[in-house]
């Protein structure tokens, strides 16, 4: 019964290095499964991020008496930083040396 523990967990490695299994522990951060996870997940980072900015820049605003323009200057950083999140959401863990990898060790 030994050996066959060892070869599954040899098959095991040999997956998650190949890209075939995910590896089980700290890939809480990936993709929900299916498109409306997807979906769901880039729309909270959008809107969470501009509620953030758009928050910060009206409470500036009226502390400071500035009325429309730290408004806008958050609204556009928490756009950027939605944009930001949804982008990184996307990338490879690896950045462009896992996706060479994957793509067969061509230069990218």
């Amino acid at each position: 019964m030994n050996e066959r523990d060892g070869f599954e967990q040899r098959l095991r490695e040999a997956r998650t290095r190949q890209g075939l299994d995910r590896p089980s522990e700290g890939d809480k951060q990936g993709l929900p499964p299916g498109p409306m996870g997807i979906g769901f997940r880039v729309g909270v980072e959008l809107v969470s991020a501009l509620v953030v900015g758009v928050g910060i820049g009206l409470l500036l605003d009226r502390w400071l008496g500035t009325k429309p323009w730290l408004f806008l200057l958050f609204f556009v950083a928490g756009s950027a930083a939605g944009v930001m999140n949804i982008f990184r959401l996307f990338k490879p863990p690896g950045g462009r040396k896992a996706l060479a990898r994957k793509a067969g060790d061509r230069k990218i």
